[in-house]
Formats: structure tokens, sequence, C-alpha cells
């Protein structure tokens, strides 16, 4: 076999390997993200229920992006006071999370640190 056919096959080989790769990381599913708005209403019991709502979310595959405690910039209109970002491997595990046991069991605890001014998924198209 000449050197040129063995470059053509190797290539070939590449790109094939290369196309399963792509076609591999797009069949793993579309990322998703929830987004909270929150305003602090008890700052003690936020900070003592915080690792158990990190805890939750990871629990259910959400990784939680450290944002809760950052600085909020407003671009265009008002800003809310804080931001929680959760980014999760599907919008269905989002969806699911929010509707599990290990949330609605921490909800009315969360909810006397916390005002949720709004809450949403957002997943990739």
């Amino acid at each position: 076999m000449s050197t040129k056919s063995q470059l053509a096959i190797a290539a070939l080989v590449g790109a094939a390997v290369s196309g399963a790769a792509v076609y591999g990381l797009q069949a793993q599913g579309k990322k998703a993200y929830t987004i909270t708005e929150l305003e602090t209403v008890d700052a003690k019991l936020g900070a003592e229920i915080a690792p158990r709502i990190i805890k939750a979310q990871a629990d259910a595959g959400g990784r939680a992006l450290n944002t809760a405690r950052g600085k909020v910039v407003a671009l265009e209109g008002t800003p809310p006071q804080r931001v929680a970002i959760t980014e999760w491997d599907s919008l269905e595990k989002a969806q699911a999370f929010w509707k599990s046991k290990a949330w609605t069991d921490i909800l009315p605890e969360r909810n006397k640190a916390q005002k949720t001014i709004r809450q949403y998924a957002v997943g990739e198209p």
C-alpha cells in the first residue's frame, strides 16, 4: 500500500472518529440552567440552609454555580438582590428536582430565609 493510500485511509478514519465523538457529545443531552432571583429575608437562616439546598441539588444531578453571593450588576433594568444559577444535564432533570421531595421538604424553611422574585429554567435548543 502506498504512502498516499495510507494517509487517505488515516484521514477517513480520523474523520469518522471525530464525527462519532461529536455525535456522542450531542447525544449526551442538552444542558439546562435554573435561575432564581432572590431577596434575603433572614440572612442567618439562609446561611444555615444553603448547604442543604446545594446538597439536594447535587444529589439530583445539579451543579450550583457560585453566583448566589456574587455581585449583581444591572446592564438594563433593575437587578435582583441575589441570583442563584444551577447547571443541569437536561431540562427534564431540572424540572424533576423542583417537583422532588428533597426540594419540597426544604422549601418551607427556605421561604422563611429568602423571597423568590422570579425562578425559571432555560434549556439549550
